[in-house]
């Protein structure tokens, strides 16, 4: 979508992964807010597009497959409950982002980090679907998962984020586009995406299916 626009993407769940994962090597448990804050003033995190997509990197090492892994999953979603952890990171977003030309995924990305975003689109999709689409991308990997395990997983993720609610804002905004991702391929949701926000007057550049290359240290 970012590429699409000509926009620069913060990939704010990544941000989280990467700290999880930062957390990990550490030693240090994401249940613990105060070391958590603290580590997560530590380190550098990157985000960079080249010509093979997006990187993310963690005090300069590319961890773009390592932050997909489960545990780092279950530890991103355990630190993300601490509001002096979401405090820090909204703020990093929050600066990279004040001249906009920007896309930013989240939960809570129109409610807290940019409430007065010029275009705010909910995505959703079928439980069994998130499920599958997440064993394909773990497969890919060859790290197999069963189904209603991940069925499982994906329940108790929503129940933690949830819980964040009332820090965050309830989710969707208010004046958020839901969109159904069920029956869409990545490709249909990107398309949606664009008609959503050139409807709101986005200038698609003339390099419109050029990879864009650019970096942003948060």
């Amino acid at each position: 979508l970012a590429a699409e626009l000509g926009y620069v993407y913060v990939d704010t769940g990544a941000m989280y992964r990467a700290l999880g994962l930062a957390l990990i090597r550490s030693g240090t448990s994401p249940d613990d807010p105060e070391a958590s804050v603290r580590i997560a003033r530590e380190v550098r995190i990157e985000f960079r597009h080249d010509l093979e997509g997006q990187l993310t990197l963690l005090d300069g090492d590319d961890v773009s497959e390592a932050i997909r892994a489960p545990e780092v999953s279950d530890a991103a979603s355990r630190v993300a409950v601490h509001p002096s952890v979401r405090e820090h990171l909204v703020a990093r977003q929050q600066e990279i982002g004040g001249d906009g030309g920007i896309v930013l995924e989240g939960r809570d990305t129109g409610t807290v980090v940019f409430s007065d975003a010029e275009l705010k689109v909910f995505l959703v999709a079928d439980e069994v679907v998130r499920a599958e689409r997440r064993a394909e991308e773990l497969a890919a990997r060859g790290d197999a998962k069963d189904l209603s395990a991940l069925i499982e997983q994906n329940r108790l993720r929503d129940t933690r984020d949830e819980a964040t609610q009332s820090r965050s804002g309830k989710w969707p905004a208010p004046d958020a586009l839901r969109v159904d991702t069920s029956d869409l391929s990545i490709e249909a949701q990107v398309d949606r995406v664009v008609s959503l926000a050139v409807d709101r007057g986005a200038q698609l550049p003339e390099n419109r299916n050029e990879s864009i290359e650019d970096s942003k240290e948060l």
